[in-house]
């Protein structure tokens, strides 16, 4: 369980480092760009997609133990968060098509550019949709309840959680009113809380596991008695 977590962190990070010469150039399209590269990084974020739904589907028959209702909408969030993050994988890989269209002289460079601007602007918004309001309100608010509720996970790790999702939820709505740029200071230290819950939720999960619980067994909890 803990593998699919990290492997969000795993395949999401390297993914933007390959992903820099179509991002970064404005110019790409017309280029002799870097396809190949640019391919690793699509593939990389398929994999993170599937790392994403896979954490809530593995993590769903414990979790509804806790409250069935709010599982299914940890998993609802995740996999609308997955989804979003292959329609940015395909916006991509439309530009690489576009920029080799181009190249073997099939295309106009100038109406090119601007699409090339649109499916760029397609991916920067199911970055804003997808990652950020999704997995604040998913991965935050919705499994650090259920983690709450369960005692399966330390609550001061936790809490982590359930601080950093709705902070993570503010930065996305300012960024989407316009209150400010996603690259500013204030957006990204709002979501670091969120981003620190994810990481120490995964190297928790992998190096030590749930604690014990009645809610791994399935059983009633045992009353307590007084005295």
């Amino acid at each position: 369980m803990g593998a699919w977590f990290l492997g969000t962190f795993v395949f999401s990070i390297p993914a933007f480092v390959f992903y820099d010469p179509v991002l970064t150039d404005a110019g790409y399209v017309l280029g002799s760009g870097q396809d190949a590269r640019v391919a690793v990084g699509a593939l990389l974020e398929i994999l993170l997609a599937i790392s994403g739904i896979a954490t809530a589907v593995v993590i769903f028959p414990i979790a509804k133990r806790v409250s069935e209702a709010v599982a299914l909408g940890y998993v609802a969030a995740r996999t609308v968060e997955s989804l979003l993050i292959l329609v940015g994988v395909v916006s991509l890989m439309a530009l690489v098509g576009l920029r080799q269209e181009v190249a073997a002289g099939g295309g106009d460079g100038g109406a090119a550019g601007e699409v090339a601007r649109g499916l760029l602007a397609v991916r920067d918004q199911t970055e804003l949709l997808g990652p950020q309001f999704c997995a604040g309100l998913g991965n935050g608010i919705l499994l650090g309840y259920l983690m709450w509720r369960s005692r399966l996970l330390p609550r001061p790790l936790v809490l982590v959680g359930l601080v950093g999702g709705p902070l993570a939820l503010v930065a996305g709505i300012g960024v989407l009113l316009g209150a400010w740029d996603d690259t500013s200071g204030l957006p990204v230290a709002l979501t670091a809380p969120e981003a620190a819950w994810e990481l120490l939720l995964s190297l928790w999960l992998v190096v030590r596991g749930f604690r014990p619980s009645s809610v791994l067994t399935g059983l009633p909890a045992a009353p307590s008695r007084a005295g």
